[in-house]
């Protein structure tokens, strides 16, 4: 199975990587396209409940816990001290797609879009030092680069530029 096509979202926290995203698949996926999305956290998150069966599993010591349903299916696994999954191990377990939008792994040699907003946490520009930003949209008029910049709600320009930057076969 071949790669999938992964573009990225970058930028400090609240600068609108999430509602770029969003904006994104909503924009692919109205076009036609099958949209897969991987996000980043920095901190420990749970997506169960406290009490809940799956829950229950995952304290019980299960190093994987699958819920299965007629509607959807997740799949649960716990690290337990183990290192952090490689950005490629966990695209590898994705179903095959037309595109991965992948918010946040600012490391990672994608090519991305940076998020900037004046109410983020940082303004401090993080395309100079990321050889793999190769545009920016942002609520503010942006100077001193010469990559593209777009308005941060600008989602169908954005699209058509992640479209052509990773050569997005067109749907009919």
């Amino acid at each position: 199975m071949s790669r999938p096509r992964v573009f990225g979202i970058a930028g400090w926290k609240n600068s609108g990587k999430t509602g770029l995203a969003v904006r994104l698949v909503e924009e692919f996926t109205r076009r036609g396209y099958r949209i897969s999305t991987i996000k980043h956290a920095h901190h420990d998150f749970d997506i169960d409940k406290v009490g809940a069966d799956s829950y229950r599993h995952r304290q019980a010591g299960a190093h994987e816990v699958a819920l299965v349903s007629g509607m959807r299916f997740a799949i649960m696994h716990e690290l337990r001290g183990d290192p952090e999954p490689a950005f490629e191990d966990i695209l590898a377990r994705l179903a095959p797609c037309d595109l991965v939008l992948i918010e946040g792994y600012k490391r990672e040699p994608v090519p991305k879009i940076e998020a900037r907003r004046l109410q983020a946490e940082s303004r401090e520009p993080l395309a100079p030092g990321d050889p793999h930003i190769v545009a920016i949209a942002a609520d503010h008029p942006v100077e001193g680069t010469s990559l593209p910049v777009f308005e941060l709600d600008d989602t169908s320009a954005i699209a058509d530029f992640i479209a052509a930057a990773i050569d997005l076969p067109r749907k009919e």
